[in-house]
């Protein structure tokens, strides 16, 4: 996890943005991405086959050792990283996030990795909007390997092994509350587009919305959930397919708060 300075009790953002990566602020999924600075710009059977359901970090970290085997470098992961695009409409989202950043924080939560995040981010030249990233920690080893590390342990049933990003959400809550003097976050807003995004998206309220990239795993579990168990999903469900869309949700609710 990295972060920026915090801000003083005098400079607090009424609202918190919550941003997945993959798939939300980039177009796709990071580990896709880099698999095509292999040679043959594919995995071999083998490897993918030796995917389990919830242990995608430690596949993830098989797939980067057989990378490095195949003699794919740290310049040509960076290389492939930063040609990663957008999601429609994100960076214009940024730009007017940073417009209003006396009302908005943003984090980042993501189950990919602090090496593609900081990297792309850092191209994109949006780094410095984020006040913290919550990801699996990784580093190049002496051997030229990215390695990754589990964020934490949980024991929650519904998440991955190395991350539920519901408990990472309601820490950084209570946290960010002591800091701001006992102040709570007037609402907050949820960007993303997985599975992964459906366990947070449950720890907002009623004010709340959640973001929800269209016809995507997030959106459609939470659309049933919506219908089958109301009282699982307390807040707003808005789908999108680009960023200029939720631009002119927060604009609305600007107006309205």
């Amino acid at each position: 996890m990295t972060s920026l300075p915090l801000q003083t009790t005098s400079d607090q953002p009424r609202f918190l943005v919550v941003f997945d990566f993959d798939e939300t602020i980039i177009n796709e999924s990071s580990d896709d991405a880099v698999i095509r600075a292999l040679p043959g710009q594919r995995l071999p059977d083998w490897l993918i086959n030796s995917y389990r359901e919830g242990h995608y970090s430690e596949y993830s970290q098989r797939v980067l050792a057989y990378m490095a085997e195949q003699g794919v470098t740290e310049d040509a992961i960076h290389a492939a990283v930063k040609r990663i695009p957008p999601s429609p409409g994100f960076l214009d989202l940024l730009q007017y996030l940073q417009s209003h950043h006396e009302d908005f924080e943003l984090v980042v939560v993501s189950d990919a990795n602090m090496y593609f995040i900081e990297t792309w981010l850092e191209c994109a030249g949006v780094r410095h909007l984020f006040l913290k990233i919550f990801t699996n920690p990784a580093r190049f080893d002496e051997t030229g390997r990215l390695v990754l590390q589990p964020f934490h342990s949980h024991l929650c049933p519904a998440c991955p092994d190395n991350m539920c990003k519901q408990v990472i959400l309601r820490e950084y809550l209570a946290g960010r509350q002591k800091e701001r003097g006992g102040n709570a976050f007037q609402r907050i807003f949820y960007v993303g587009d997985g599975a992964n995004d459906v366990c947070p998206a449950r720890v907002l309220g009623p004010r709340d919305t959640a973001f929800a990239r269209k016809e995507f795993p997030m959106h459609r579990l939470l659309t049933e959930m919506k219908t089958s168990q109301p009282a699982r999903v307390k807040a707003h469900l808005v789908p999108w397919n680009s960023g200029d869309e939720i631009v002119d949700a927060l604009k609305k609710i600007m107006e309205e708060s």
